[in-house]
């Protein structure tokens, strides 16, 4: 089925209303309603709109596809939805929470992420643990819940904005109010090693540009959502959280293109780093780590006989 929801969403990033896309296109009001209604129109009109918004018809439109019921994404909202144990949901909810905040420094281990996922409790523990580990451990869960209830939806910065704010919300972070949770930063950050990022002022046009870009695909591909979050952990827009969120996205975009999706492993980090590190000249290395990530998670698919 045809949709135009990549070109609403491009008016209300633009502050651009139906009143003033007519008035600057001469488009009737009959023809606004079928953009409304998700109906054919001219292909005039498509090359319009287009030129106006200085774009690539996969920017202003797209053909969805019902969820099949073989599908991953409708198996893990089915579980999700049935509360199931041991399943497919429960334990991609844990590697993936376990794995991506670890990489980011979390001292919790496996079993007590399982722990707190199965009986909200921390479980057995060797010393201190850090709070903000345990509050961005449910909040992960929290998080992935979120992309499953709108892995569907064309990629946007409110979309992003909310996994940040489900991610960083409790925190000591989130007491202090320069950190700006759920918005992007206000104060320069690095990554790792000195690699500069794009300044706060620079953020919301750069991430602008970035989705504009992405949007124009008409049949995303494994490589193109890689490419998309190397370009996102470059502009690093948010103060923290922002690897977290990145995969986060990587995994929902694959959901949402029908690509059998990837947990990076904790024991992969240096080799994902690497591939961040140096994509500019050799795209292979983040490729190849993140596909050795999906033929983990593939074994998962088959033990749960989904393949």
């Amino acid at each position: 089925m045809i949709s135009y929801k990549k070109l609403f969403l491009m008016m209300e990033e633009r502050e651009i209303t139906k009143e003033k896309l007519k008035k600057e296109l001469g488009i009737s009001s009959a023809t606004m309603a079928k953009l409304a209604k998700n109906e054919e129109v001219a292909m005039s009109t498509i090359q319009s709109l287009c030129k106006f918004f200085d774009c690539q018809p996969g920017a202003v439109l797209s053909y969805e596809k019902e969820i099949e019921e073989t599908s991953i994404l409708f198996r893990l909202r089915e579980e999700k939805d049935m509360k199931l144990k041991g399943g497919l949901y429960h334990q991609t909810q844990v590697r993936l929470a376990y794995n991506s905040n670890h990489m980011e420094g979390s001292k919790l281990t496996e079993e007590q992420t399982r722990s707190i996922y199965e009986t909200q409790t921390i479980g057995v523990t060797e010393g201190y643990e850090k709070v903000d580990d345990i509050i961005e451990t449910v909040n992960h869960f929290r998080c992935f819940d979120y992309i499953l209830s709108v892995a569907e939806k064309e990629l946007s910065e409110e979309i992003m904005k909310q996994i940040h704010l489900l991610l960083k919300s409790g925190t000591t972070d989130s007491q202090k109010e320069w950190f700006a949770v759920g918005d992007y930063k206000k104060r320069p950050n690095m990554i790792g090693d000195m690699v500069e990022t794009a300044h706060p002022s620079n953020v919301a046009a750069e991430i602008k540009q970035l989705l504009k870009i992405y949007r124009e695909n008409s049949n995303i591909t494994f490589e193109d959502i890689i490419e998309f979050h190397y370009r996102f952990e470059k502009i690093h827009p948010f103060q923290d959280g922002n690897g977290r969120v990145g995969r986060l996205i990587m995994f929902k975009e694959c959901l949402k293109n029908n690509i059998p999706p990837f947990i990076i492993e904790d024991v992969s980090k240096e080799y994902y780093r690497r591939g961040l590190k140096e994509y500019t000249t050799e795209k292979g290395y983040l490729v190849e780590t993140c596909r050795a990530s999906q033929d983990s998670y593939k074994k998962l698919l088959e033990y749960f006989e989904y393949v």
